[in-house]
């Protein structure tokens, strides 16, 4: 099969589409996926450059997403799953190829079910709000009537959001975010902050929480170390909690698939929430794909087609 092998650590041009030996034998649990496409993720990049290497046993391969077609189960897999089901997975690595093994648990089917309309009193604050997960946070929070605020780093970006939702656009380049969460919530702050940014964002997140509020941290493109005062954290009874996905046991990745079947899965069969595709590329160009996302050009998500 083809894939594209990472042949040393740095740029974008170490990246190679080969011919690598098909996957080993399927293993209890475990499904062989035909790719149609793979998302491109900043992950990816790290593990090009050897800061995010995958966990033992799994691909070498980059991507750690993918939709596909099942072309064959391995022992035991549940019977909910069957030969030619189309399907999405979490990967734990290898999604740049023409073929991925991945355990069951970590597939989502095409989604079958309506999910009712809820409503929340709560503000939210969505950094990189043009990014593959900013436009997807968008979607779902302002289906759950959430109130969105979102940063980003161009009026062509903002213009994305807001037309998928987000009800507060700010160019953090021009614009001190933490003063005009104050204004638009009048000086309450937010109630929940996704935060890609990191180090330098630590201190201004906590000053736009208010009380109770919630600062989750999902990656440190502005660093991982910081300064902070935590006077507000303990005033305001702020929580600060953090999460990746690549490190987590197959039970615990399994868990999450299964929430996300059943929390936000229905809202994309609702029409509630679709997928912001910026650009496609073949696996033979793998390292354009990884130029652009690391450009932080784009808007939405990119996509690698086998």
């Amino acid at each position: 099969m083809r894939a594209v092998v990472i042949t040393r650590g740095g740029g974008p041009e170490v990246l190679e589409d080969q011919d690598v030996e098909d996957p080993a034998p399927l293993g209890e649990g475990e499904v062989l996926l035909q790719v149609a496409a793979a998302g491109v993720n900043r992950a990816d990049t790290l593990q090009r450059h050897g800061r995010h290497p995958p966990p033992a046993g799994a691909s070498p391969y980059p991507g750690l997403e993918c939709s596909g077609t099942i072309l064959a189960l391995g022992p035991n897999v549940p019977s909910r799953w069957s030969v030619g089901d189309k399907v999405c997975a979490l990967l734990n690595g290898g999604g740049y190829a023409e073929k991925v093994v991945v355990p069951a648990g970590q597939l989502l089917p095409v989604p079958e079910a309506g999910l009712p309309e809820v409503a929340y009193t709560v503000w939210s604050t969505i950094h990189g709000g043009s990014s593959g997960i900013g436009t997807f946070a968008i979607q779902i929070a302002k289906h759950l009537g959430i109130k969105v605020f979102v940063t980003a780093g161009s009026e062509e970006k903002l213009a994305a959001c807001k037309g998928l939702g987000a009800d507060v656009c700010i160019n953090y380049k021009t614009e001190d975010f933490v003063e005009r969460v104050k204004q638009e919530t009048n000086g309450k702050g937010v109630d929940v902050i996704l935060d890609n940014i990191g180090g330098s964002y630590l201190q201004r997140n906590l000053n736009s929480l208010g009380v109770d509020g919630r600062l989750f941290i999902i990656g440190f493109q502005g660093g991982a170390v910081a300064e902070v005062n935590l006077q507000a954290v303990l005033s305001r009874r702020l929580t600060i909690q953090a999460a990746g996905l690549r490190g987590r046991s197959l039970a615990n990745k399994a868990q999450i698939v299964s929430e996300v079947e059943k929390n936000v899965w229905p809202a994309v069969t609702a029409g509630k929430v679709k997928p912001v595709i910026y650009k496609t590329f073949p696996l033979s160009e793998a390292a354009e794909a990884h130029r652009l996302m690391e450009a932080s050009t784009h808007v939405g998500k990119i996509l690698l087609l086998p």
